[in-house]
């Protein structure tokens, strides 16, 4: 039996495991560090299929890194598990967690023979924006000595290469003066007008930004009473540009936006995080076309997107790792049109037979990806140069 065949082989005995783990995920969905059941039962099935597992990876207590054979490429495969706000794995976690275990397990069992180390990195908090699970982990070594980083990641159609753009998530806050609001309003400092003026700075300077870039927010305290002028207003934004260049031109012109808010009227500003950003994502070509090989192998397909597929512009911590080491993050079909990511419609389709069917394909893609990173000479011989 090839490597290919025995790693299928490995992954068809653990294709129940790998399942049931993407529905427990989804059915008890947890925000960004906070994600305790999902990180426990991806070290447990990890264990029991003998992975050496370390919990609480880079003092992060809902990270883990989990490594299994000894060959001479090493390559890493990310795990995310975090759900979003309200509207539960509507990106699809659970999926790219149970594909990360299901391509380490059918790995591991012909790592020696391929030349293969795996390690899987559990990666939390992909969607908090700003000092995520991957950047922390990042600076505090966890990817050290790996040679190539691989995820994938569910999606409405099949994309090899996505447009993923770098981003910065920051809180501002602006404190005021409260006062009776009908019978003495000069007496106070009102802090909902501050950040009023900041979003109607920040839509008239979108005339001045380029097409590429995106400004959006939220307001998460707008006052505590009607009659009481607003003394506490706060808000979350993200900025995104194509790269970390010009992430770091737009950031500066709506922090301006915020600024103006605080001058106008009078309010204190402050503004929290933003400081670790995500990067854009710069694509290995060669390991993509490795991975789109494999998955057509598998019956998938990769429809040309053209200009839909340029303007469709999503940001993850992937990115960071990307600018570190060799990485690949495509995105696997779940048939899920007209619902896309971030929609609660889509949150359904990631436990539907189909999702299932991506779960199994995207684990053995990524598995037989990394046998063949490994026996192609070529390949290895350029991922495994120094840096």
């Amino acid at each position: 039996m090839d490597t290919k065949s025995g790693a299928r082989e490995r992954l068809s005995r653990s294709r129940r495991a790998i399942l049931d783990l993407s529905h427990r995920i989804h059915a008890h969905p947890e925000l960004g560090f906070e994600e305790e059941r999902a990180c426990a039962w991806l070290e447990h099935l990890l264990a029991d299929h003998g992975f050496a597992v370390a919990h609480a990876a880079c003092d992060l207590p809902t990270a883990f890194v989990a490594r299994a054979g000894s060959g001479p490429l090493h390559v890493g495969i990310c795990a995310e598990y975090d759900a979003l706000p309200g509207i539960g794995h509507a990106c699809g976690h659970n999926m790219i967690a149970a594909m990360a275990a299901g391509a380490a397990i059918a790995a591991h069992a012909v790592a020696d023979d391929a030349g293969l180390t795996i390690t899987v990195l559990g990666t939390p908090a992909e969607e908090v924006g700003d000092a995520s699970g991957k950047v922390l982990m990042l600076e505090r070594g966890a990817f050290e000595g790996i040679h190539a980083a691989m995820m994938v990641h569910p999606a409405p159609v099949e994309m090899l290469e996505m447009h993923v753009i770098a981003a910065s998530m920051f809180e501002v806050h602006y404190t005021g003066k409260p006062a009776h609001a009908s019978a003495f309003p000069e007496l106070g400092i009102n802090a909902a007008d501050a950040l009023t003026i900041a979003q109607t700075s920040i839509g008239l300077l979108r005339q001045h930004l380029k097409h590429t870039d995106r400004v959006h927010g939220i307001t998460t305290h707008g006052g505590e009473a009607p009659n009481v002028i607003p003394a506490h207003t706060a808000a979350r934004y993200i900025v995104r540009a194509e790269n970390l260049e010009e992430l770091e031109d737009v950031r500066r012109k709506v922090l301006r936006c915020f600024e103006a808010g605080a001058i106008a009227t009078g309010a204190a500003l402050e503004i929290t995080g933003g400081t670790k950003p995500y990067a854009d994502l710069a694509h290995d070509h060669g390991m993509s076309a490795i991975y789109q090989r494999n998955a057509e192998a598998l019956g998938r397909s990769f429809p040309d997107l053209g200009v839909l597929g340029e303007r469709m512009a999503a940001s993850t911590d992937m990115g960071n790792v990307s600018h570190a080491l060799p990485s690949i993050h495509p995105m696997i079909g779940i048939d899920s049109l007209p619902a896309v990511n971030h929609q609660p419609e889509f949150t359904a389709h990631c436990v539907t037979e189909t999702a299932d069917n991506a779960v199994i394909d995207g684990s053995l893609a990524m598995a037989w990806t990394a046998i063949d990173l490994a026996r192609d000479s070529e390949t290895r011989d350029r991922l495994m140069m120094p840096r």
